[in-house]
């Protein structure tokens, strides 16, 4: 017969199915709105519909994020004996930042698809939104680490209406195809929108890399 678990390792388990029960809410009532935007009529210029989408996505991961962030100070995975506190440390923040990354895909997909905007401008959104909060959650995490609370609802704030102004910055000089799609032109986005990313990315990287070292010692 196989051995049992012991309580403290099952508790300490136990913080990532926190993690979802606490983040579930956030994806159960915009899934089950998401209908309701089927009223929305099709406006004739779609960028103010998909900038206002876009930002909601991205303000619904942040509060997310902001949710779950303090189960990030207890003890993760305890129950692996051998694993460094370090490993410990980046494991919990990663598990941290897909959760809302997650959430904020599926949310995406059911209301974008309710908006019926065009299959190629919900293909962008869903792109823009996962790239936007997985680098806000990783820079709320390791700020709040690293600085507190407020600073990380700041440095998250401040990344996301950073991203979302180059998203909305590349359509607004784009433009779109005739019949509302995604117009794809590669010089533009290298010049207008995946600067940001890259740099987005970087500063995420780097912070959570150097609050986890601070963190666990």
């Amino acid at each position: 017969m196989t051995d049992m678990p012991d309580r403290p390792a099952l508790r300490q388990r136990g913080v990532i199915e926190r993690a979802l029960v606490a983040a579930f809410p956030f994806l159960l009532v915009p899934v089950a709105v998401a209908p309701l935007l089927l009223v929305i009529p099709q406006p004739a210029d779609p960028l103010p519909l998909f900038s206002l989408h876009l930002s909601l996505l991205v303000g619904l991961g942040l509060v997310v994020t902001l949710r779950i962030a303090p189960l990030g100070d207890g003890a993760w995975f305890e129950g692996f004996e051998g694993w460094s506190s370090r490993r410990r440390t980046f494991l919990s923040a990663v598990v941290l930042v897909v959760i809302p990354t997650g959430l904020v895909a599926l949310v995406c997909l059911a209301s974008a698809a309710a908006l019926r905007l065009d299959p190629s401008l919900q293909f962008l959104q869903l792109l823009s939104a996962l790239d936007i909060t997985w680098a806000g959650a990783a820079i709320v995490i390791a700020v709040r680490w690293l600085r507190g609370r407020g600073a990380a609802v700041a440095a998250g704030v401040a990344l996301g209406v950073i991203c979302v102004w180059s998203v909305w910055n590349y359509l607004h000089v784009v433009g779109f195809t005739p019949d509302g799609g995604w117009l794809v032109d590669g010089g533009r986005m290298m010049q207008l929108v995946l600067p940001f990313d890259m740099a987005a990315a970087a500063v995420a990287v780097t912070l959570l890399v150097v609050a986890v070292r601070r963190r666990a010692g």
